[in-house]
């Protein structure tokens, strides 16, 4: 589980979102993914936990917590809607367009450069979200 990250469930109560216990399994799982998971995964790590899960009860359960701002939904070009716990903090995302391995970075100098932008362009920025999409390296362009 991502410690620095206040638990869905108690998230939830503080929204005063009844959670059964399916929606607490889907909870566990979301915060214990490591990666950024679609629903049918969702579905498929939840039913190992839980037998009688749906995937429209997987489903509902990530529209209900999508709604609730406390997951994001990110479409990474690969015609799947895939999921992560809101971030403590900002980070952007690298995405390997051949397997979908997505990978978390945080860069200062992409901050202040987003920064610099903004300004320039008479703007304050609030917020943003950035998607690098790559192929990895060969072992001789390493």
């Amino acid at each position: 589980m991502k410690d620095a990250l206040k638990s869905l469930e108690i998230l939830c109560a503080e929204r005063g979102m009844r959670m059964t216990e399916q929606r607490r399994v889907i909870a566990r799982i979301l915060e214990e993914s490591d990666d950024h998971p679609d629903v049918e995964e969702l579905y498929r790590r939840s039913s190992t936990v839980d037998a009688k899960i749906s995937i429209s009860t997987v489903y509902r359960t990530v529209k209900l917590f999508e709604d609730a701002g406390i997951i994001e939904r990110h479409d990474f070009r690969d015609g799947r809607s895939r999921y992560e716990t809101v971030p403590d903090e900002h980070h952007d995302h690298l995405i390997d367009v051949k397997n979908g391995t997505v990978v978390e970075f945080h860069s200062p100098e992409i901050e202040a450069l987003q920064e610099r932008i903004a300004r320039e362009h008479g703007f304050r920025l609030v917020g943003h979200r950035l998607e690098l999409y790559g192929i990895p390296l060969s072992k001789d362009e390493k």
